[in-house]
């Protein structure tokens, strides 16, 4: 739910934006729908991905320094608390409602951030190494889940003001579908607090093997027996290097550019899509031309057609990735999506104005590639991405290199939704402009594909085994219990040369 709610708090803005433009900079002397300038509509939808960026790093790395527990309710309160703000914007401007906006949504975006690397780690140290894959892979899928209840909010709040209000009343239906995402997040929180902390950072982080079994037993609703003996169990393995150390770096220097990489490039190309997106609602005949509705009529057809395209291209690719995972692996999974993002886009950039058309009316071979290649990036890297840095790393810095990560990612983001966009946004060579991106973007897609052979399988494994620190654990036990013996041999020698007594013989 809380990956849920993620989604739905960044993408629910994809239908509103035009509201805000149309609301808070309206120019009577034109007497056309207001639209807001490119600077500020690139604020507006681009700052929370800033945020999350961030709060991918900090809560990360503070997820290995606190827990993942603690760290965990932060994020969740975070992001109740600033959905609500959103909503709330205030001002007796347009600058400065947009600008408070811009601010809560940079922290909602924090907020955001932090769920992911907590939420896949989590869940990955919980699940067992037949379904981990399966598990991680339906948390990161309640984010197709969470668009499509944008758009289908979105949609509801539009629908009923069209119903019950004029379209002066829009100003109420943007800032109702923001504060929403609130209400999801906080029924989680009871549950988030009463879940118990992961039995594996609580042992091999934090070196508490009795409370790690206590919290397996609550998880399990089954005593589990905890085996007393004299082999110290303390989290020594925590000691043997640190996060910037030279062996870090040999040990998973390649595996972390491996999950980096892959996730940028992804995250270039993904978010570039949005470019074409417009082309889509235009060819499925959802959205006219904006002088032909008002303003509340153009969220509820905005909303309807990101719905529909969520319907039948992301919650599918999620899911396929769901039920395939444990069955083909993460590393197949990965490589043919990337390929086939790469193949996909190739044809869209070669044809583009050809499928386009002169009056923006691509043909239904556009539309096809165009969800083939949002399925594939669902049913492909978009979840591996996700999962395998959850998977790939020692316990003590697992949270700190997911969220190194996603922040690549995000960073990548930042790069296909502003600066490839703002590349093609020329109106006098628009098409010619989307051309060229859409072919180097299969360029970058193939870098991905190249990028994921840095990336080992991590299908049927624990994940103790995949990050190494079953032989590190092993090493150093066997190096106590040496240490043991040797401390024992020395007690022996030294009782037998003191005096016996009869005393003594008794004890």
């Amino acid at each position: 739910m809380g990956f849920f709610t993620d989604a739905y708090d960044l993408f629910c803005i994809t239908a509103l934006i035009k509201l805000i433009g149309r609301l808070y900079y309206y120019d009577p002397m034109r007497n056309s729908p207001g639209k807001l300038p490119k600077h500020v509509s690139n604020a507006i939808a681009g700052v929370a991905l800033c945020g999350t960026l961030s709060g991918q790093l900090f809560f990360g790395w503070l997820g290995d320094k606190l827990g993942r527990k603690k760290v965990y309710g932060i994020t969740l309160s975070t992001m109740v608390g600033c959905a609500l703000a959103s909503g709330l914007s205030f001002g007796s401007t347009a600058k400065s409602v947009v600008a408070s906006l811009c601010f809560f949504r940079f922290w909602l975006g924090f907020g955001i951030g932090g769920d992911y690397p907590l939420s896949a780690v989590i869940m990955s140290e919980y699940a067992n190494q037949k379904t981990r894959g399966a598990f991680v892979a339906a948390v990161f899928a309640m984010q197709g889940v969470g668009i499509l209840f944008a758009g289908g909010v979105s949609m509801l709040v539009s629908k009923l003001f069209l119903l019950a209000y004029p379209a002066s009343e829009g100003d109420f239906v943007w800032r109702i579908v923001l504060m929403f995402g609130a209400f999801p997040a906080a029924f989680t929180y009871y549950w988030r607090m009463k879940m118990p902390e992961t039995a594996r950072y609580t042992a091999l982080v934090e070196g508490n093997h009795k409370k790690a079994v206590e919290d397996m037993s609550k998880v399990l609703e089954n005593d589990i027996p905890l085996e007393e003996s004299n082999t110290r169990v303390a989290a020594t393995p925590s000691l043997s290097y640190g996060f910037f150390s030279s062996k870090f770096l040999e040990k998973h220097g390649l595996h972390l550019l491996g999950t980096t990489s892959t996730w940028f490039f992804l995250d270039i190309a993904l978010y570039s899509l949005q470019l074409a997106q417009k082309d889509i609602y235009h060819a499925s005949g959802f959205l006219p031309s904006a002088s032909q509705m008002n303003a509340i009529e153009e969220v509820f057809l905005l909303s309807k057609a990101m719905f529909a395209v969520a319907l039948f291209a992301t919650v599918p690719g999620y899911w396929c990735t769901v039920y395939f995972i444990d069955k083909i692996g993460r590393y197949k999974i990965q490589l043919g999506g990337f390929f086939a993002m790469s193949v996909c886009m190739l044809f869209l950039g070669l044809n583009y104005p050809e499928y386009r058309g002169d009056k923006c009316n691509p043909d239904e071979t556009y539309v096809i590639l165009f969800e083939v290649t949002l399925f594939f990036a669902n049913f492909g890297p978009n979840s591996t991405t996700f999962i395998v840095p959850a998977e790939l790393f020692p316990a003590r810095f697992r949270s700190t290199c997911h969220g190194i990560s996603a922040a690549a990612g995000k960073a990548g983001a930042i790069i296909g939704a502003f600066v490839v966009q703002s590349y093609t946004s020329n109106p006098q060579d628009e098409s010619q402009g989307i051309k060229t991106a859409l072919m180097a973007l299969s360029v970058v897609n193939m870098l991905g594909f190249l990028c994921t052979f840095l990336v080992p399988e991590t299908r049927d494994r624990s994940l103790e085994e995949i990050s190494g620190e079953d032989k590190e654990l092993t090493g150093n036990i066997a190096q106590d219990n040496a240490n043991d013996k040797t401390t024992d041999t020395e007690k022996e020698t030294k009782n037998s040369n003191a005096d016996i007594s009869p005393a003594n013989s008794v004890v």
